[in-house]
């Protein structure tokens, strides 16, 4: 019974992680939005590229942790994303590439894959 209740528990404790995970790119989508529609270069676009890169940076983190339990490749697959989304949030705010739908695709891609 004590395995089962531990079992439960990692299960929920799982579930709740991908739910914050999905909040949080919910909420970088959101400010993208804004962002695109405001212009590069503006107060929505600086506040959504630093959210979007803090997100990232600590998204790659927990998958480069070898304590990580998603398979190998699809750890992969995700850190070559994130360095990629990396990229274009500093190309974005450079102004060397105007590449808001860009990130907002495939951020929205990632999160639906949360669900």
């Amino acid at each position: 019974m004590y395995q089962l209740s531990y079992a439960e528990a990692v299960e929920e404790s799982s579930l709740e992680c991908r739910d914050r995970e999905r909040r949080a790119l919910d909420r970088s989508i959101s400010l993208l939005e804004v962002a695109e529609a405001s212009g590069r270069g503006s107060p929505a676009a600086t506040e959504a590229l630093n959210f979007l890169r803090r997100l990232w940076k600590a998204l790659v983190e927990d998958l480069a942790d070898a304590e990580n339990d998603l398979p190998d490749v699809l750890r992969g697959d995700l850190i070559s994303i994130g360095i990629w989304i990396l990229r274009e949030t500093d190309a974005v705010e450079d102004g060397r590439s105007d590449g808001f739908r860009n990130l907002i695709e495939i951020t929205a891609m990632i999160r639906d894959g949360l669900k």
